[in-house]
């Protein structure tokens, strides 16, 4: 079993509709199969995220990352402390551990998730399973101190120059505690919702997917009935895309830059896992959405 370090990303799942139909769209786009008796999808025969079925039709149809604790009930006091509130109260579930649903300050949903006999990712970024998660926030400042204090992330600012952006791009990039602060280590990033995006944007999280091909995604997407929300776009890490799946849930790709790509920046992989084969991330993607979503 795979030990991830205190408030890193340790599991994704989706809570769908139709959940057959979310089977037949994320096996053709990622190549998932899926072991039906723990509503798990895999990889190659390892585990890579959840599908459930949503019980409860005033849930949104949304992509949930889940970070690793020890001990869920003091994280969520601790979610409180800081001025986050609970949406769902930390609850056993088997051999899956405990799991809780918290709310940041700007309104972003993260889950907990305490281990238990058989937890988490089997695999991350390689193609078809998680590679990063982005908070978008209306309130960078409190969420900042929020997740520095519940978590122990250590943040560090991007450098607009260095990243190509307009002076007063404003974007954080996060490690976990007991690391150095940067991209090497990075796992997560936080955005800000601007006033250029529509007033009714909550604050929410993105989880993003690698892949091979990003353009290539983006039309097995177009074609399962899915659309484009933020078409491709290069960055120095990476081709990126904010899709929707064909039920509404919203996710991004990344396809990594290969050597020969000018854009190519190289940094050293980040550990989420202390077990003896490191799962890693790759390095920051620092943001599709610099400017508002468009429906393509």
């Amino acid at each position: 079993m795979a030990v991830y370090t205190e408030g890193t990303p340790c599991w994704v799942d989706a809570q769908l509709p139709d959940l057959e139909a979310g089977k037949r769209f994320y096996g053709e786009l990622f190549g998932w199969t899926f072991d039906d008796d723990r509503d798990e999808a895999l990889l190659d025969g390892r585990r890579v995220a959840g599908l459930l079925p949503k019980r409860d039709g005033r849930m949104p149809t949304t992509w949930t990352v889940y970070l690793a604790t020890k001990d869920a009930g003091t994280v969520a006091a601790r979610v409180k402390a800081a001025g986050g509130q609970m949406v769902m109260e930390p609850y056993p579930v088997g051999p899956f551990g405990v799991l809780a649903l918290a709310a940041d300050p700007g309104g972003a949903v993260v889950g907990l998730r305490q281990s238990g006999e058989d937890d988490g990712f089997e695999v991350v970024n390689e193609p078809g399973s998680f590679c990063w998660m982005e908070v978008y926030t209306r309130r960078p400042g409190p969420v900042d101190t929020f997740y520095a204090s519940v978590f122990g992330w250590l943040g560090r600012q991007a450098d607009p120059a260095e990243e190509g952006k307009e002076p007063g791009f404003d974007y954080r990039v996060w490690s976990p505690p007991g690391s150095r602060a940067g991209d090497d280590t990075a796992f997560g990033g936080r955005a800000v919702i601007t006033d250029a995006f529509p007033a009714e944007m909550p604050g929410h999280v993105l989880v993003y997917f690698a892949v091979r091909d990003c353009d290539e995604a983006c039309a097995i997407t177009v074609r399962l009935g899915g659309r484009v929300a933020e078409p491709p776009v290069d960055t120095p890490y990476g081709r990126i895309a904010v899709l929707h799946d064909n039920q509404g849930a919203r996710f991004a790709v990344l396809a990594e830059p290969t050597p020969a790509d000018p854009l190519v920046t190289t940094a050293e992989p980040t550990a989420l896992s202390t077990d003896t084969v490191p799962l890693t991330v790759p390095a920051p993607p620092t943001s599709t959405l610099s400017d508002p979503p468009s429906a393509v």
